[in-house]
């Protein structure tokens, strides 16, 4: 290993680094998915989420706030579980969240392209390659740069999103009692369990602050209140918004715009009294995007980076560039895994992939705060037993042919930790 990390992040740009990495592809295109499946029942779901990512965001903070270094859920299982399920919750966040960084960065190229009419498969792919590439060498610059980047997009963002939903109102309120008819009887368990799985994800973002735990000032106390505040605002922002969508269009027409132009909101903005806002939402989609890539890149760089020192990976991604603070290699090859899916040009079943592979994670996550000492403990152990109980329950409400292909992606991970443990000797602690 060379070289540290700089402390150089607070409250304010950690709940900003959780809100970039939370908002974006869950609430611009998977709430359409999830309503597609359980009906006007999704404004349910999204709080169900939203309660179930509080546990595991929890977790998460008094984890992170008791063991503060780069790399989460996969530093954690190695301190507090095992080595295989520390590996295996390293395996499942690259694996999931650079599908994620994918699927942002061609929706990035859609929306753009869509502007102009394009719908070119090449032009599409040639933009989001273009993108990673781009916000690539924004993190290999150093995080005081992409912190300033995050911190714009996140405002744009969230600016769009509270305009819709307060430009919305009246256009819900008068739709309300059509479109919400059955809200409560007309999805079956089932289908309302599968939107929560789906739309759990769009919450997970917060999880990339606890990956900064080295780039944090005082990490005891700014990773925890991070973590909670990001969360809080996150659900009144996905309640208001996703209420306001089901209200003015219906839960039908919304999972129909999904499928049809993967722009719901957009769709039901030119709904509003003031069809403008749709330009506005459209042009935040495309922010969206970037921001969610630019914090996936930084995640997944800095879980590559934690990966590399324990030598569970090559131990040259462990090298941090003294000049920027920045661990440089891992940025780059972390982008250059995100273009080589994104050349791919599918997003087909990429969000189902990440909703079991991340509940999987977090799922870890709880397991090793259960582990906690009584004296690093912050919360009762109910909340992480909680966690558990519903990340594995929801994991499996998915298709199951996409569980099986997540155990199968677990199962070629842990050959690789063979692998890696007898050719770099990757350390048990």
């Amino acid at each position: 290993m060379s070289g540290q990390l700089a402390r150089v992040v607070g409250i304010p740009g950690a709940v900003l680094m959780g809100l970039g990495s939370i908002v974006g592809t869950g609430i611009f295109v998977s709430v359409g998915v999830a309503a597609g499946i359980a009906g006007p029942a999704v404004v349910f779901a999204v709080a169900l989420a939203a309660v179930v990512a509080t546990f595991n965001g929890l977790s998460s903070a008094q984890l992170a706030a008791s063991h503060p270094v780069s790399g989460g859920t996969y530093a954690y299982g190695y301190r507090y579980l095992n080595p295989t399920l520390g590996f295996t919750a390293g395996w499942m966040f690259l694996c999931a969240k650079s599908a994620s960084a994918a699927t942002a960065a061609l929706g990035f190229a859609g929306y753009t392209l869509a502007a102009f009419d394009v719908t070119d498969h090449w032009a599409r792919v040639g933009v989001g390659v273009a993108i990673v590439a781009v916000l690539t060498a924004v993190l290999a610059g150093g995080m005081q740069r992409s912190n300033r980047t995050n911190a714009i997009i996140v405002s744009f963002t969230l600016l769009a999103l509270v305009a819709f939903a307060l430009v919305g109102i009246p256009t819900a309120i008068d739709g309300a009692g059509t479109h919400f008819e059955g809200a409560l009887t007309g999805a079956s368990p089932r289908d309302l369990l599968h939107a929560t799985a789906l739309m759990f994800v769009a919450y997970t973002g917060y999880g990339r602050i606890a990956t900064l735990g080295e780039e944090v000032k005082e990490p005891a106390k700014t990773i925890p209140r991070a973590i909670i505040v990001a969360l809080l605002s996150t659900m009144a922002l996905y309640v208001a918004v996703v209420g306001v969508a089901v209200a003015t269009v219906g839960a039908g027409a919304l999972g129909a715009a999904t499928k049809e132009a993967a722009a719901p909101l957009e769709v039901v903005a030119r709904e509003l009294s003031v069809s403008q806002v749709s330009y506005l939402i459209a042009v935040a989609a495309v922010t969206a995007m970037v921001g969610v890539l630019l914090n996936l890149l930084l995640g997944l760089s800095r879980v590559l980076l934690a990966m590399g020192r324990r030598g569970d990976m090559p131990p040259a991604l462990a090298h941090v560039e003294a000049r920027h603070a920045s661990p440089r290699r891992a940025v780059i090859v972390t982008g250059i895994g995100i273009a080589g899916l994104t050349l791919l040009g599918s997003v087909k079943t990429t969000w189902s992939f990440s909703a079991f592979t991340v509940l999987i994670y977090y799922a870890l996550t709880n397991l090793a705060a259960l582990r906690l000492p009584p004296e690093h403990r912050r919360y009762p152990r109910w909340v992480a037993a909680v966690g558990l109980a519903s990340c594995l329950g929801l994991a499996f409400w998915v298709d199951a042919r996409i569980w099986l292909v997540g155990l199968g992606i677990i199962a070629i991970g842990l050959g690789w930790h063979v692998v890696a443990r007898r050719r770099w000797g990757a350390s048990s602690t």
